[in-house]
């Protein structure tokens, strides 16, 4: 049976606000640089008044992921949460406007919570840094669950940072059961080494009895399986798990299934904002898995995606993918 839908993301909808910021600036206000650390709307707020001129973007790592997709022509939806307010609107029309759908419903005004928006502060060498108030995202909640949108799904797609939720194991475990219930799989991305380190034991339980395809990189490999060993965290995730798909940096990506690996180099590019290289990696390696392309060449277009994306600031693409890896005979 022909499913409706190739790919179905469930992830933190979030609006990115995107700075351009030095080292010292990161220092002086005890910021981590490279990594997602959370907040509250305080520090949040504090934060956005501090930073010079900022580029508002719809992002959210999943959503990320599906926005690629759609951009490459995938049927494909998307599940997360905002608010009835400027930023959720904003966020639903920037992602329909893609070619996704979304039909999550909207927290009325009045609740308690804000739209998700992470101020992202990137430095000259492009590395960013995120401080993330989820704001009403945080709550998604199985009610938020589709049974028959999964059901219709060929793929979800799970995003790690959605463990920070109370009820994010609850809402994936219904997404999960839908989906695998009328035939479907389950993709994960690991998302940070740290939100592994804040849920390791529920990202282990959902990777050993669910996932079939598992996306990370190689920090978040490393936290994942307590170990500085990279070849052998490689090979214990591809004893759990159909399909391993594991970026790293300048030296591409890694690809691991059935006993076989392969190595893709990474596309060249002058780095100008890593946001987003991960999340556009996992997109096109799904629309390329979807359509019927051999794991490799899978791993060539998620390097590829992940170069463009990072030559501008900016998660979304902004050139023809499709163009790309045809002029790289991908296609």
């Amino acid at each position: 049976m022909t499913k409706k839908f190739q790919i179905v993301g469930i992830g933190n909808a979030m609006v990115d606000v995107l700075a351009s910021s030095t080292d010292a600036f990161l220092s002086e206000n005890g910021i981590d640089k490279g990594i997602m650390q959370l907040t509250d709307r305080a520090r949040g707020v504090a934060l956005y008044d501090l930073i010079g001129p900022a580029k508002e973007i719809s992002g959210g790592s999943a959503a990320n992921t599906i926005a690629g997709i759609a951009h490459l022509g995938g049927t494909t939806a998307y599940v997360g949460k905002v608010k009835d307010d400027q930023l959720g609107a904003i966020f639903a029309h920037d992602l329909r406007a893609q070619g996704a759908v979304y039909e999550t419903p909207m927290a009325p005004s009045t609740h308690d919570a804000e739209t998700g928006r992470c101020i992202v502060l990137v430095t000259p060498d492009g590395e960013r840094s995120m401080n993330t108030y989820l704001g009403v995202t945080e709550f998604l909640s199985p009610d938020d669950i589709d049974e028959a949108q999964m059901a219709q799904a060929e793929w979800i797609y799970l995003e790690g940072y959605r463990f920070d939720g109370p009820d994010s194991v609850a809402a994936f475990d219904k997404a999960i059961a839908a989906c695998t219930g009328s035939g479907g799989q389950v993709s994960l991305t690991l998302s940070d080494p740290f939100c592994v380190g804040r849920h390791r034991e529920a990202f282990r339980s959902l990777i050993q009895n669910h996932v079939d395809l598992l996306f990370c990189n190689r920090a978040e490999m490393l936290s994942m399986y307590e170990t500085d060993d990279f070849d052998a965290a490689l090979a214990l995730a591809a004893s759990e798990v159909e399909i391993v798909a594991c970026t790293d940096g300048e030296d591409g990506a890694h690809i691991l299934s059935h006993g076989q690996r392969w190595h893709v180099p990474a596309t060249p590019v002058q780095i100008v904002d890593a946001t987003g290289a991960g999340d556009l990696f996992a997109g096109a390696f799904l629309w390329g898995l979807t359509n019927g392309h051999n794991l490799e060449t899978c791993g060539r277009m998620g390097c590829v995606a992940a170069s463009e994306v990072i030559s501008h600031i900016g998660a979304r693409p902004e050139a023809d993918l499709r163009a790309l890896f045809q002029e790289q005979g991908l296609l």
